[in-house]
């Protein structure tokens, strides 16, 4: 039978996403789970897995173009019988499941990827199979977007689409040579190989639609600036003590197999300075007039990545060791350098460290993420004149900027946190006496 498969709900209050490219092609045969095809919704990238097994009979959407949940996105033929119609149903049953943006038993949201975290905790429950979208509503005419050069829709086999993907080539910039305008595997490896030309009009500039995470951070950011009134404090401190430390740590038997970072030093005394001061892990709720105050840190860490910037969350992050914390930034970062953070990971955070120092900038004014009551900003860290005992000493210095909502958090507050987390870099022992 013809069975269309709709672009799903995939959680978190997203309401569309932009097809980036098809795994699959009209007359391939596909299993269950077997990916289709990889989209990109405003918080990341996500692939959708086939809910039945069958041959692909068509694609109803290009590859560019933004399609509204619900929007019908590929057409699989199947040998199974078509299923009665269903008549309004009573809640799925517990160990159904949880429907997908809705919470389980256990409190959990369910998304297109698997759950988001448990209450209390970093791991999720493994993926289950995907179910077919509810039934789908008129959907608006997507916004017009790129094609192939001739008009059409690039033409290749899954092998050549994957190669082209693992290369970043985009294959609507490919020239076909193969029969019927088919690209050809020697065609993407010429591509690939050929000189770079700037993409531009004949006016000499170059356009980009605004979509994906461009879009939504661009909403994000726009919406705090001119929400919360923004205060933002700046501290110089001496973090040798704290560089010293790494680098004994380092050759540590149980820190060994660990990426060590200075970050991992400055995720732990933001955890250990908002215990001190907990307006700085708090939301501002204008809806219901009130001030939220959270019992755990939901960590996020604003990490840029090819598709833009995107701020994961470390979980719970005031109950993770030093050794932890690192473990869990290296997962972080790799995970959304490769484009594969899911969505759950980039809701519910409550405090936002930035690290601009990885790109040799000494300090900034962090804008809020939508939400949250502060963002650290970390700077560069470099030798430096600094001085010692009313002695002039060459140390390792770094500079921090705090900005924070001044509806909830006043000036004293919020130099306090400052203090606190500056004074735990600059010597790491007094850890042990809060």
């Amino acid at each position: 039978m013809r069975r269309e498969f709709a672009m799903p709900d995939v959680g978190e209050g997203l309401t569309e996403a932009e097809i980036i490219a098809w795994q699959v092609a009209p007359g391939d045969t596909v299993t269950v789970n077997q990916i289709l095809c990889e989209i990109e919704t405003a918080k990341a990238a996500v692939e959708l897995p086939s809910p039945w097994a069958g041959t692909v009979g068509e694609l109803l959407v290009e590859p560019g173009r933004t399609v509204d949940v619900g929007s019908p996105i590929i057409v699989i033929e199947t040998a199974e019988a078509a299923p009665e119609p269903a008549a309004p149903a009573a809640p799925a049953k517990e160990e159904q499941g949880a429907k997908i943006g809705e919470a389980g038993k256990d409190g959990r949201i369910a998304t297109l990827v698997g759950y988001g975290p448990r209450p209390g905790s970093v791991t999720r429950r493994p993926r289950k199979n995907a179910a077919p979208a509810p039934t789908p509503a008129p959907a608006a005419e997507p916004e017009p977007q790129p094609v192939a050069s001739n008009g059409a829709v690039p033409l290749a086999k899954p092998p050549v689409r994957k190669l082209a993907k693992d290369l970043g080539i985009d294959l609507r910039t490919v020239t076909p040579s193969g029969a019927d305008g088919i690209i050809t595997r020697a065609d993407v490896e010429a591509h690939a190989t050929a000189p770079a030309r700037p993409a531009v009009s004949s006016g000499g500039e170059r356009r980009e639609p605004i979509r994906g995470v461009r879009k939504a951070t661009a909403a994000a950011v726009t919406g705090s600036a001119f929400t919360a009134p923004h205060v933002t404090e700046f501290l110089t401190i001496d973090i040798t003590a704290t560089m010293e430390l790494r680098d004994r740590l380092r050759a540590d038997r149980g820190y060994r197999d660990v990426k060590l970072t200075p970050l991992a030093f400055v995720a732990k005394a933001v955890c250990l300075a908002a215990a001190r001061t907990p307006d700085l892990n708090a939301r501002w709720d204008e809806a219901a007039g009130e001030i939220v105050y959270y019992d755990r840190v939901q960590l996020g860490i604003a990490a840029a990545t090819p598709r833009g910037l995107i701020v994961p969350k470390i979980r719970d992050a005031d109950t993770l060791s030093l050794r932890e914390l690192a473990v869990a930034l290296t997962e972080l970062t790799d995970t959304a350098r490769s484009g594969k953070t899911p969505p759950a990971d980039l809701v519910g955070g409550t405090f936002t460290i930035t690290n601009v120092g990885v790109f040799g900038v000494d300090t900034g004014t962090p804008i809020l993420n939508p939400g949250e009551a502060g963002i650290l900003a970390v700077g560069a860290i470099k030798p430096m004149p600094w001085v010692v005992d009313g002695e002039l000493a060459v140390r390792t210095v770094c500079q921090l900027a705090l900005s924070f909502d001044h509806r909830l958090v006043d000036g004293e507050q919020g130099s306090r946190f400052l203090a606190d987390v500056g004074a735990l870099l600059t010597d790491p022992g007094l850890a042990l006496t809060w």
